[in-house]
């Protein structure tokens, strides 16, 4: 556990002097205010809270920005090492490979969390002190909870990335060609087929299952169904309608981070130095 913990203190400590790091959380705490701030406006017309409306707002933004945030910490994870020589001496100490991944893993994800944590939790105030309801508030945990879960996701499948590549070029570029396919193709692929089909052979129950099954869909659908407002929200919106339990959105995204995590344990195991 001892080593697991330098590990992560190390990976924390270097992750929040990186520049590109840091520029990525100033950014995420920036817009996050700027939804806050602006996402207040339509409270008067649609008689919602203030912090109801900003957790619905920053659900939208997390989908793009986390996942992103969280290959950009990940990628290099290994490869990176592996090119600047520290990975063979990292491993020339008494510590096994899956000590090395979950300890790496362990200092991201606390930079996530507190990014997380600290920009949605002080919007959330700013914008909406004192109109605070035992609701909202609950919503507001769930969606920080629940977006450092899918960050979880997204570094697993970065550690993925980084154990597989042999340049940290190609590591970079594949994380930039996932994060693409998963929040942003993937959702136009779906509304595609959906076009093409015109309802014959997609039926609502094999629509859920197919958005349920990317685990920023599966974000979406957790979040919009705490608030009661996926109705209005899109494909994600268009999962709640097909009774989707908030459990299973959870169950699908824990699913990805061990088996993305399983198989980067895997790939490095094999890996040579």
């Amino acid at each position: 556990m001892s080593v697991i913990l330098t590990l992560a203190l190390k990976e924390f400590r270097d992750g929040m002097r990186n520049r590109w790091v840091a520029a990525a959380i100033v950014l995420l705490a920036g817009l996050t205010l700027a939804v806050a701030l602006l996402g207040s406006a339509p409270v008067g017309t649609t008689k919602a809270t203030p912090l109801s409306v900003i957790v619905a707002s920053l659900s939208s933004l997390s989908v793009y920005l986390v996942p992103l945030i969280a290959l950009m910490l990940s990628y290099s994870a290994i490869v990176g090492e592996a090119e600047r020589g520290t990975l063979l001496l990292l491993l020339s100490y008494p510590v096994s490979r899956w000590q090395v991944i979950v300890g790496k893993f362990a200092g991201h994800l606390a930079i996530l969390s507190v990014a997380i944590t600290l920009g949605y939790g002080v919007a959330a105030g700013v914008a909406a002190y004192p109109a605070f309801s035992s609701a909202d508030i609950r919503a507001l945990f769930l969606l920080i909870g629940s977006s450092i879960l899918l960050g979880a996701v997204f570094l697993a499948l970065g550690y993925l990335l980084s154990a597989i590549a042999r340049e940290q070029a190609t590591a970079a570029g594949a994380a930039v060609a996932l994060w693409l396919a998963m929040v942003l193709l993937y959702d136009l692929a779906l509304v595609g087929v959906l076009l093409a089909d015109s309802g014959h052979f997609i039926s609502e129950q094999l629509f859920a299952a197919l958005l349920i099954v990317n685990p920023a869909d599966a974000f979406r659908i957790f979040n919009l169904s705490q608030l009661g407002v996926g109705a209005v929200a899109g494909l994600g919106g268009l999962g709640t309608t097909a009774s989707v339990p908030p459990s299973v959105a959870l169950g699908s995204m824990t699913l990805w981070v061990l088996g993305s995590g399983l198989l980067a344990l895997n790939r490095f195991g094999a890996r040579q130095p």
